[in-house]
């Protein structure tokens, strides 16, 4: 859970960079935390840029999650009752 994957990034259809994250979230985002694209209202990702505001235009974002051949990340039904009972 949590593991991390590869990704890769496209600009108007263009591979623009690649890499590996570390480490995902593993089971829910809190909920002041949001999918920002073009401003960051919540806690920065970095604290490489000074700005929080990007100032062109983001005319199409998709997102692609490719199938991953080891489930061993998977939680089972019982986990997720668990892990949801423990939120309540």
């Amino acid at each position: 859970m949590g593991k991390g994957g590869a990704v890769t990034f496209f600009i108007d259809g263009k591979e623009a960079g690649s890499g590996h994250i570390e480490r995902t979230e593993a089971f829910l985002f809190s909920a002041d935390e949001t999918f920002d694209l073009g401003n960051e209202y919540g806690s920065p990702v970095t604290n490489d840029y000074d700005t929080r505001r990007f100032n062109g235009k983001v005319k199409w974002v998709e997102i692609d999650v490719g199938l991953d051949d080891d489930h061993n990340h998977l939680i089972t039904p019982e986990q997720r009752v668990n892990l949801a009972m423990a939120f309540q």
